[in-house]
C-alpha cells in the first residue's frame, strides 16, 4: 500500500512537471510570436490553453483523491495541499500567456513600435522563475525557492521602467498610443508570471519548513518590521 502511494505521488509530481513544461512553452511562443511579428506562434499558445487546463483538473482531481483515500500524514498532505495550489498558479500562468499571446497577434499587423529588448529580457528572467519555482517544489528546495522570491523585485522594476519609456512615446506621438497600451499589457502580463512564481516559493517555503512568508507574516509574528 506504502509503495503505492509512492507512485501515486511520484505521477502527481509527473503531471506537474509537465503542465509546468506546457506553461513555459507557452510563455516562450507568445514572446517569439511578439519579437518576430508573427502570428503562427501566438495561435499555437491559444490551442496549449485547453491542454494546461485539462491538465489543472486532472492534478486537482489526483489530490482530492490522494486526501480522501490514503489519509496522508502530515508532509504528504502539506505536498499534496501545496501542489492544489501550484496547480491553480500554473493555470493562471497559462492564462497570461495567452493574454500576451492575444497582444501580439494584434501587434503583428502593425509596424513595429520600437526594437524590443527590455520586454523579451523580462520574459526570460519570469519564466526562469517558473522553472525554478517548480524545480524548488519538486526538490523541496528552501533556497531556490528563497531565491525565486528574491528575484521578484528585479522583474517590478523592469516592468516599471517599460512602462516609464511607452508613457514617452504616447506622449510625444498620439499615433504610437495604440501600440504602447499593447506593449503595457504585455508587460504587465509578464510581471503577473513572476508574481505566480514568486507564489509557488512561497508555498514551497511553507512546504519544507511550515512556515508561511506571504505578505511578511514570518517576519510580523516574529515582530520584524517587513
Amino acid at each position: 500500500m506504502e509503495r503505492l502511494f509512492d507512485e501515486e505521488l511520484k505521477n502527481l509530481k509527473e503531471m506537474l512537471l509537465r503542465m509546468a513544461g506546457l506553461v513555459e512553452q507557452a510563455i516562450d511562443l507568445a514572446i517569439e510570436a511578439l519579437k518576430e511579428q508573427k502570428e503562427e506562434p501566438a495561435r499555437e499558445v491559444l490551442l496549449h490553453e485547453s491542454e494546461i487546463n485539462t491538465l489543472d483538473v486532472e492534478v486537482d482531481e489526483t489530490c482530492l483523491r490522494l486526501m480522501a483515500l490514503r489519509q496522508p500524514m502530515a508532509g504528504d498532505l502539506r505536498f499534496i495541499t501545496s501542489a492544489m495550489k501550484i496547480t491553480s498558479e500554473l493555470e493562471r500562468m497559462g492564462d497570461l500567456a495567452v493574454n500576451v499571446a492575444e497582444q501580439a497577434l494584434i501587434l503583428a499587423r502593425l509596424p513595429l513600435l520600437k526594437p524590443l529588448i527590455d520586454i523579451p529580457h523580462m520574459a526570460r528572467m519570469a519564466r526562469a522563475m517558473v522553472r525554478d519555482s517548480i524545480n524548488a517544489f519538486i526538490n523541496r528546495d528552501e533556497a531556490l525557492a528563497r531565491s525565486v522570491c528574491e528575484r521578484d523585485d528585479g522583474v517590478d522594476s523592469l516592468d516599471e521602467q517599460i512602462f516609464r519609456e511607452l508613457l514617452t512615446y504616447m506622449m510625444e506621438d498620439p499615433a504610437a498610443i495604440s501600440r504602447a497600451v499593447a506593449l503595457i499589457l504585455v508587460s504587465r502580463n509578464i510581471e503577473r508570471l513572476a508574481d505566480h512564481a514568486t507564489n509557488i516559493g512561497e508555498d514551497v517555503i511553507y512546504l519544507v519548513v511550515g512556515k508561511t512568508i506571504k505578505h511578511h507574516i514570518d517576519k510580523k509574528r516574529e515582530g520584524v518590521p517587513s
